[in-house]
């Protein structure tokens, strides 16, 4: 079986290094850096995940004889001698990376890869894939357990997770932003995540009654007795049953841990059974409620002075429904240019696209006293170690006169070095230590930016080096095409160019 993944990648990848092959470029020295433009769900902050995949996927990454085979079939016709370099593949460049768990911000690297663009080319797609999901889930997690507080969460998406993939890492990315079990088997087995699991509405429906169904079921598992209580009638027949077991249990020095309610009024059914349990003394027993739940759906049902003890949270989360894509890209920032490397800028229409030149370091920027995040900073590589600087000037790049010096900081560098020539450097974390770690870094920021809505911006700002650059660039371009434009009319050769300017005026 091919594990290797190295066909996990879009076409006009293998393209794209066919050519340089062919043009004889594709040892060219490269600089990529993988961000997203904007932050999900609205949120104030996202959470990084996926780099444990990564990896994975950089590990294992060859290609194997039958991708061998199945390009050779392709209607491009790549030449043998390409083939057999694709055969020899490995990854021999340098990627930094942001720690898992680390809260993260739009517009600033979170995954630095350099290297020939021969290799750095081919993992743009599935690094992105697995940031985005990962990061996704993780952020959408992470919203969910600020409005549960201390409540036990449970992530419940499997079954309606696009595929197995999306449902394994899916529940990593859940567990590592603050859910505390799953209800997949098989991400328990691999991640070490703790598994939990109630019983259907199916096994009420196989037994005569209600009764004997609760009755068989804690029989046969007397020491983890949750209790799903919605089949028939939730108050008249479901509670009283659960409670008729709780009792029995209790007389046998066993106890009903939970039941679950999964539709109706959730806010009434939970204020009932809670006043229902309590009146026949089981205190202690435990409300679940699952059903279609979110943040918002939790914050609401909290408000209203829900009884829930455990969330179940599945299709919401694991398809994070409300936006189900991150957007994160990977952009090209410098390339070798005669044996040395020159920064390079991505020019669009749409001015939030225009990329920031050059290869880039983040810091994240700590008040000395207060302990807590006062913006992330980003400086080309190249310039001066910013930990060591008396004081650096914060300024908002696309309203460059609103700023202001900080002297009294610590500074925090974000990206992590993961492989140096092809070699993981990399000391993996378990994912209880990336949990504790997301944790430490909610601790590290005002509350105002972690609200679930209508959160205060976290600034993101860039050293005047890099902003320098950037505006040269684009000057540089501006003049570079205006001075076309020129020649073109003095040539009598507008027409083009017309449309041109009109279509990126913008970019102007």
């Amino acid at each position: 079986m091919n594990t290797s993944m190295a066909l996990h990648t879009d076409k006009y990848q293998i393209n794209m290094m066919y050519a340089h092959w062919k043009h004889g470029t594709h040892n060219q020295h490269t600089v990529f850096e993988a961000f997203f433009r904007k932050l999900p769900f609205h949120n104030g902050y996202a959470v990084f995940a996926g780099l444990e995949r990564i990896v994975e996927y950089i590990e294992q990454l060859r290609f194997m004889e039958e991708d061998i085979e199945y390009l050779s079939e392709q209607e491009e016709q790549y030449d043998a001698e390409f083939l057999e370099e694709l055969r020899n593949f490995r990854f021999t460049g340098h990627i930094d990376a942001v720690r898992e768990g680390t809260l993260v911000f739009a517009n600033e690297p979170l995954i630095r890869v350099e290297g020939r663009v021969f290799e750095t080319q081919l993992i743009e797609t599935a690094l992105l894939n697995f940031m985005n999901f990962q990061t996704l889930i993780a952020t959408k997690a992470s919203r969910i357990k600020q409005v549960a507080h201390n409540d036990i969460l449970m992530e419940f998406g499997t079954r309606r997770a696009q595929e197995a993939d999306a449902a394994l890492w899916g529940a990593r990315a859940a567990y590592l932003a603050g859910f505390h079990a799953t209800s997949n088997m098989l991400a328990g087995r691999r991640f070490g995540i703790p598994t939990k699991g109630t019983h259907a509405h199916a096994w009420v429906q196989s037994f005569e009654d209600e009764r004997e169904a609760f009755e068989v079921f804690s029989e046969a598992l007397p020491n983890q007795v949750t209790l799903l209580v919605d089949t028939y009638d939730t108050l008249h027949s479901g509670i009283p049953n659960a409670i008729q077991i709780g009792l029995e249990l209790k007389k046998r020095g066993k106890e009903l841990q939970a039941i679950r309610l999964d539709s109706g009024d959730i806010a009434y059914l939970s204020i009932q059974a809670r006043n229902m349990l309590d009146e026949a003394g089981l205190t202690d027993v435990q409300i679940c409620a699952s059903n279609d739940l979110d943040e918002y759906t939790i914050s609401d049902l909290k408000l209203q002075g829900a009884r829930v003890d455990l969330w179940g949270v599945g299709t919401q989360l694991i398809t994070a429904s409300d936006q189900p894509s991150l957007g994160g890209v990977y952009k090209l920032v410098s390339r070798e240019v005669r044996g040395e490397m020159h920064p390079t800028i991505k020019i669009s229409a749409n001015p939030e696209k225009v990329t920031t030149p050059g290869k880039k370091d983040v810091y994240r920027i700590i008040h000395k006293k207060k302990k807590k995040a006062i913006a992330d900073y980003i400086c080309l590589s190249e310039e001066d170690d910013v930990e060591r600087r008396s004081k650096i000037k914060l300024f908002d790049p696309i309203h460059p006169y609103m700023h202001k010096y900080v002297d009294q900081y610590d500074a925090e560098r974000l990206l992590q070095p993961v492989y140096r020539d092809g070699e993981l450097l990399y000391s993996r974390p378990s994912l209880e230590e990336i949990r504790d770690y997301h944790k430490q870094q909610l601790q590290l920021f005002w509350p105002e930016y972690l609200r679930k809505t209508n959160p205060e911006r976290y600034h993101v700002d860039i050293s005047m080096k890099a902003w320098e650059l950037k505006r040269d660039m684009i000057e540089a371009y501006v003049q570079e095409k205006e001075a076309r434009r020129v020649f073109q009319t003095d040539t009598g050769d507008g027409g083009e160019d017309g449309a041109d300017d009109h279509n990126n005026g913008n970019a102007r």
